[in-house]
């Protein structure tokens, strides 16, 4: 009969800034968790004095960076909020341990823990949840622009506005639309919408707009 491998924890540990905090308070309950579940302890990964409003940290990039070399099995924290502010930064951590074969577990925030069957089903629903805020924003978004349309306003990318007179003296020198927007730093489409807009476009002698594959 094969006897059930030890489990290999990494401990993170994160405090925002290094005045009336001390990081040691965590590490001290992670330690005394991980004796008493009877995993081993390979590694601890400390961010002192930096926000987890932050994606990318010094011990995080490196507890990662191990998590996908499998140095380790699980990871536990403190709480939650040690490891990030954001709940789609959060879900995409667990999704990339996940995706190495690494469980997390959280010691102050009650089922969140992926080596049990219950905590797994948590997670599933922090990740429908979060889901489902996206699709209420994007519905807010799309709502909020068809209002703006429908009054009126510009939606989309911001118009660029500049003086047409360089550029109709630039075309009457000579110069093809392609080099005036060039010189002007402008897009050329941008520049012959805004020649048309103004009554300068197609000047004389202009070749004609090719024209659209028949159907």
């Amino acid at each position: 009969m094969s006897v059930a491998r030890t489990k290999r924890v990494a401990l993170y540990a994160r405090v925002s800034t290094l005045h009336g905090q001390d990081v040691g308070l965590q590490l001290d309950e992670l330690r005394q968790v991980a004796e008493q579940r009877g995993w081993d302890l390979v590694e601890e990964y400390v961010d002192e004095g930096v926000s987890g409003a932050k994606a990318s940290r010094p011990g995080l990039d490196r507890l990662l960076a191990d998590a996908q070399r499998g140095r380790f099995d699980v990871v536990l924290v403190w709480k939650l909020d040690r490891l990030g502010r954001s709940l789609q930064h959060l879900l995409g951590v667990l999704d990339d341990l996940a995706g190495w074969g690494v469980g997390f577990a959280s010691v102050r925030d009650a089922g969140i823990d992926t080596t049990t069957p219950a905590g797994r089903l948590m997670l599933q629903i922090l990740g429908a949840f979060a889901e489902f805020e996206r699709e209420m924003v994007r519905e807010r978004v799309i709502a909020g622009v068809r209002r703006a349309q429908a009054a009126g306003k510009h939606c989309g990318r911001p118009r660029v506005e500049f003086d047409l007179r360089p550029a109709v003296a630039l075309l009457e020198q000579g110069r093809s639309l392609k080099e005036t927007a060039r010189i002007l730093s402008v897009s050329r489409n941008t520049l012959r919408r805004r020649l048309r807009e103004g009554g300068h476009w197609p000047r004389e002698g202009s070749p004609p707009a090719p024209a659209s594959p028949s159907r």
